[in-house]
């Protein structure tokens, strides 16, 4: 048995040496066609050929190599965007941190705040803010739904009923309903306003509401005016016709809404940095 254990100690101490002694072969950057290659043994570090020198660089601190032209600076990206890139690899620089900067490049959350986090740039800490009732995830640095944030379920918004209204600045005709502590955009039916006293849209006038006017469609394609000429001409037909033309305008109006009747918010009008969550739509920014 004592030769047996012996045996296996010196088999063991061999692979060890063996594996030691095996160096990662790096790849020549000037053998290649974009003249640029990753590093054999670190992820943020990658080789560069320059007139038939090979030159070793490093991502900036917080980012790692992706490719040539890909990522966010030179060739290196989020690692979060790319989890395979430091398989079987380390980080060749230690973290560099500022105020609100876990690394000089990157997203981080909100030392305070759910709906909130910061963007890095060179050390430099911009706010941002989550919208539409979104909050802050960790794990995947974006703004996502309450109930998929973990420690954040409950919204500031509705800490104090998580199943009432909540006015929405000086609004009247939008408001938060929270459902289980989830806020969600709502707007009152047409020629209401919503009483925040009372927490529910009803009938104007209010303390702070008149009537509310009538405002046109939000992103208008300049298919309204057709549809109206439409609608002139079938007015001199008979009561048939009449009827198509108003179902027609409906049948566009829907088009612009979403299934709940809510404007939607065109790409166009989202904040940088900011990601949807697959199969969510966003509503319109609400107005005060």
């Amino acid at each position: 048995m004592e030769n047996f254990k012996a045996k296996l100690l010196l088999l063991f101490s061999i692979l060890v040496s063996v594996s030691a002694q095996v160096q990662v072969e790096q790849e020549n950057p000037c053998q290649v066609k974009s003249k640029t290659v990753s590093d054999a043994t670190y992820c943020d570090r990658y080789w560069e050929c320059n007139q038939g020198d090979q030159e070793l660089y490093d991502c900036p601190n917080g980012l790692v190599w992706v490719g040539k032209n890909r990522g966010i600076a030179d060739g290196c990206d989020y690692p979060w965007r790319n989890p395979t890139i430091c398989k079987n690899k380390d980080l060749a620089n230690p973290r560099i941190s500022t105020e609100h900067c876990d690394w000089l490049y990157g997203i981080f959350g909100h030392e305070t705040s759910c709906t909130r986090y910061w963007t890095c740039w060179n050390g430099t800490a911009t706010e941002q803010f989550c919208i539409g009732g979104l909050l802050y995830n960790e794990e995947t640095h974006a703004c996502d739904w309450p109930q998929n944030v973990v420690g954040c379920q409950k919204h500031p918004l509705c800490k104090d009923d998580p199943n009432g209204n909540v006015r929405l600045g000086k609004s009247c005709n939008r408001y938060w309903s929270c459902q289980g502590g989830y806020p969600r955009l709502q707007r009152c039916p047409a020629m209401l306003v919503f009483n925040h006293q009372l927490k529910r849209c009803v009938n104007p006038p209010t303390d702070d509401c008149s009537v509310p006017e009538q405002q046109p469609e939000e992103e208008d394609d300049g298919n309204d005016n057709n549809n109206s000429n439409n609608n002139n001409n079938n007015n001199n037909n008979d009561g048939e016709g009449n009827g198509q033309g108003n179902r027609r305008n409906q049948n566009n109006q829907d088009k612009r809404r979403g299934g709940d009747g809510q404007p939607r918010l065109s790409q166009q009008q989202l904040p940088k940095n900011f990601q949807l969550p697959e199969g969510a739509t966003l509503l319109s920014r609400p107005s005060s």
